[in-house]
């Protein structure tokens, strides 16, 4: 489902039903079940989006991400002993410039995935995670939500019955403060996301799956080799 920017008044109450907090529970109960698999092998990872704001619907994603690079056969071993299958494995990188991912897939229907970056995150794109909200293990093992903004343009700020919405357009810098954010990524997502609104979505710079018998590093090494904008970005990062 394609979110479009929003066009709600300044400030909405949102109380959430039965449904919707049994739905939220089930999703951070899988989502702690990855969580804690890899923390198993000393692997941070943390959830994003609406599983960390609260404002679920049928349609949410458990998405889990590490901040910094790592092994990928590490951890694809913390998820299968801990009783994980892997179904699939994707190398993505949304333009030339941006740090390319390692996608794990832990169901049939992408729902629940794990993904990492294959060089270091710049500081903006961790930051982008955070505008989106992000939690660690202890935040759902205490059943805390986070505010974050969705790709409506909204900024969820978690109440103790539901949230309260809001439009961050024109009020970037005062979003940006609420998150802990640089601005500049505010910004950017506005920009971004209001773009994609006018001529639709434009698509990945790269997308390709790793197979069974592949490792995420020899893909990636090959990628690197093949692909002059990707071996640039790659050589412009290790040079500092």
């Amino acid at each position: 489902m394609i979110e479009k920017p929003s066009r709600i008044p300044d400030l909405i109450t949102v109380k959430y039903s039965r449904e919707r907090w049994r739905l939220l529970t089930e999703l951070r109960g899988k989502a702690a079940g990855v969580l804690e698999a890899l923390r198993r092998f000393s692997f941070e990872g943390f959830i994003h989006g609406s599983i960390a704001r609260g404002d679920v619907d049928r349609y949410s994603d458990v998405d889990v991400i590490l901040l910094a690079p790592a092994s990928s056969q590490s951890l694809e071993l913390s998820l299968t002993l801990n009783g994980f299958r892997i179904y699939s494995r994707r190398i993505t990188q949304a333009t030339p410039g941006h740090t390319p991912k390692g996608h794990i897939y832990l169901d049939a229907y992408e729902k629940i995935s794990v993904t990492f970056p294959l060089m270091a995150f710049r500081p903006l794109e961790v930051e982008f995670y955070k505008f989106g909200g992000m939690a660690d293990i202890k935040a759902l093992s205490e059943s805390l939500r986070v505010p974050g903004c969705t790709k409506r343009l909204t900024l969820i700020e978690p109440t103790i019955d539901g949230h309260l919405e809001s439009n961050i357009i024109g009020r970037e810098e005062e979003v940006a403060e609420k998150l802990d954010i640089h601005p500049e990524i505010v910004r950017e997502r506005v920009r971004v996301l209001m773009r994609r609104d006018r001529i639709g979505r434009t698509g990945v710079f790269l997308k390709v799956d790793v197979r069974d018998d592949e490792s995420f590093e020899g893909v990636f090494e090959r990628l690197i080799k093949s692909n002059p904008a990707l071996r640039r970005t790659y050589l412009n990062r290790i040079r500092g």
